[in-house]
């Protein structure tokens, strides 16, 4: 069981525009009091400045989808963790199965980025899951133990420091969930990883789940023993959904 507080986090993924996350925003801030866990969103690159304005002095952090393994230089279209740090950036989402998917994104891609996020004292949500030909083939451990072994081998020393979000691939944004029983199984197995790697601070990090976790069945994976939090897509952009989120986390 984790001793940290369980963490929130909204991935608003390629949506949004200054009037929407304005009207987003003021209706999160209007309704999430003190919440009892963490809180991030995660915003496209351009919205940086205009989240950093809104969330200031709030109980919500803001968190990047995305960012460069490189300080800086000729890496046209990157952004660098100097970068989102000047503007007040707490979190940044590392290796989501979309990015692996349609940007080619390697294990060893995503643990030099992990290591870029740290060096620079932002904290990766280091994304891992298997695509449904891999689940339905039995590699579900496999695939998972591999891609998290690879951030670990890169930052060993400061593991601890990271966020694991376990997103099954086939449940992103399909409507299917992994049940509770199922997520769980994973969050475990990623947590004996860590154990091995990380001795004594495994049970402080934590390990989101990321597939399709709504207000209906948060309550429920949530309650499980190593889920520590949601990474959350579509729901985050409907306010009274990502409230009865946040609500659930306790």
């Amino acid at each position: 069981m984790t001793t940290k507080k369980k963490l929130i986090a909204g991935n608003w993924k390629m949506n949004g525009s200054l009037a929407a996350n304005e009207a987003l925003v003021k209706a999160l801030l209007q309704g999430v009091g003190t919440p009892a866990c963490e809180v991030a969103v995660c915003v496209p690159a351009p919205y940086l400045a205009q989240l950093q304005s809104l969330l200031s002095g709030s109980p919500i952090a803001l968190g990047a989808q995305d960012l460069s393994a490189q300080p800086q230089g000729a890496f046209t279209g990157e952004q660098s963790a100097a970068m989102l740090k000047d503007f007040g950036v707490r979190f940044a989402i590392v290796g989501h199965s979309e990015r692996r998917q349609y940007h080619g994104e390697t294990d060893e891609g995503v643990a030099a980025k992990t290591a870029a996020a740290l060096a620079n004292g932002i904290t990766p949500i280091v994304c891992v899951g298997e695509t449904l030909a891999e689940r339905e083939a039995g590699h579900t451990a496999e695939v998972v133990k591999r891609q998290l072994a690879a951030v670990i081998h890169v930052n060993g020393h400061c593991i601890s420091e990271i966020v694991v979000a376990y997103e099954p691939v086939w449940a992103i944004g399909t409507g299917k969930t992994a049940t509770p029983e199922l997520a769980q199984s994973v969050h475990a197995l990623l947590r004996a990883q860590l154990h091995h790697a990380a001795d004594e601070h495994a049970a402080g990090i934590r390990i989101l789940y990321g597939g399709s976790m709504n207000a209906a069945n948060a309550a429920e994976l949530l309650a499980q023993p190593d889920i520590d939090g949601g990474l959350i897509g579509g729901a985050s952009l409907k306010a009274p959904d990502f409230l009865q989120i946040i609500a659930a986390a306790r």
